[in-house]
């Protein structure tokens, strides 16, 4: 399988360097994306929206394995779920399984929910302390320092945009996956069974398990080698 990788917010490929390994140990090949605007601190950001992120995404499905198969396997962590959605929205004859971490898909119009305000146009990787403790389990302080190393301003763009979405019965129609790292299994049934508005979306799929990874919100930074793993059973399925 083609793996295409799509991080969250802050992050490009280099986030995915110790996930990658054990996914390809099983076989697949492994494709992760740094979106526009995230190359770096000093890259532009100006007039970067989903709409430039998901065009970016559906062009790595495009050009990835065999054009007339469904090869592929979209794979977005956090902020990145709902944009990996989007591109299995414009591409669902080509995708074989989305796979969310720690992440949802979002309904038509919704925008990613993160609280955050951009200021001039982008949005820096905010104080620990503006994390709840649930996203911050086992990453310690050497690995808070690499991830504030690896952090790049997120557009401004990607944290307000909505999410366009327009063939609901072919998206949902690709099989799911829920990596859950901030939340067990029977407290994501319990949210889709009572219709939380993050939630409505996944609750409408036609089907999707759900992997337990306890851990915090970045498990490529806290537990990389188990996430790489159930990446690939994911793909395997």
């Amino acid at each position: 399988m083609e793996i295409v990788l799509v991080p969250g917010f802050w992050l490009n490929a280099n986030a995915w360097e110790r996930v990658t390994p054990a996914i390809e140990a099983a076989g697949h090949h492994t494709h992760p994306l740094t979106l526009p605007g995230l190359e770096a601190v000093t890259s532009p950001r100006a007039g970067i929206g989903v709409a430039e992120h998901v065009a970016a995404i559906t062009a790595a499905v495009d050009a990835v394995g065999d054009p007339s198969a469904r090869d592929v396997v979209l794979v977005g962590h956090s902020g990145g779920g709902p944009l990996a959605n989007a591109a299995l929205d414009a591409r669902p004859d080509r995708v074989a399984r989305i796979v969310f971490v720690d992440s949802a898909p979002l309904a038509p119009g919704d925008v990613i929910p993160s609280g955050l305000t951009p200021v001039d146009g982008e949005v820096p990787l905010p104080d620990w302390d503006d994390f709840d403790d649930e996203d911050l389990v086992d990453l310690d302080d050497p690995l808070r320092e690499v991830f504030r190393r690896a952090a790049v301003p997120e557009p401004g763009g990607v944290v307000t945009g909505s999410i366009e979405l327009r063939d609901d019965a072919h998206r949902r129609a690709v099989p799911a996956t829920v990596i859950a790292c901030e939340f067990g299994e029977s407290d994501l049934r319990r949210w889709v069974a009572a219709g939380e508005g993050f939630c409505r979306e996944l609750g409408a799929l036609d089907r999707y398990d759900v992997v337990e990874l306890p851990t915090g919100h970045w498990p490529m930074f806290t537990r990389p080698e188990e996430l790489g793993a159930a990446i690939a059973e994911a793909a395997a399925r």
